[in-house]
């Protein structure tokens, strides 16, 4: 039985080189994106939160994952053409990565989102 990662490392170090190669360049772009996110493991794979969750990223048999959520896919899908998507998943193979200046459009776009999230929730709880 193979144990859960408990940390991003712990998880980069179960998959193949070329994958993590490429997982750890996308870490390293969410992380410049987003400098305040805080790394964590989330339904076993790794993800950033801040205000909520971010973003996260995986890698199955075939390709590398990363999961921004489903607005921002339908936001970005003229840029994402060349990718295959499916609700709340961006796939992509190792050596055609998601470009970084894409990558960081997302992650700041749903950091937006979660803070303006955050902004509405504080305001209700104060009417109540």
């Amino acid at each position: 039985m193979t144990t859960k990662p408990d940390t991003i490392d712990d998880f980069l170090a179960t998959i193949d080189s070329d994958k993590r190669a490429a997982l750890e360049k996308l870490r390293r772009i969410i992380k410049a994106a987003a400098p305040k996110a805080e790394e964590c493991i989330s339904y076993g794979v790794p993800a950033f939160k801040q205000s909520g969750l971010l973003v996260a990223f995986g890698a199955s048999k075939n390709h590398c994952s990363f999961y921004p959520g489903s607005a921002l896919i339908e936001e970005y899908e003229d840029e994402l053409k060349n990718f295959s998507t499916s609700k709340g998943t961006i796939r992509f193979q190792p050596d055609q990565p998601i470009p970084a200046a894409l990558i960081k459009k997302i992650v700041k776009a749903r950091l937006a989102d979660n803070l303006n999230k955050r902004k509405k929730q504080s305001k209700e709880s104060l009417r109540h």
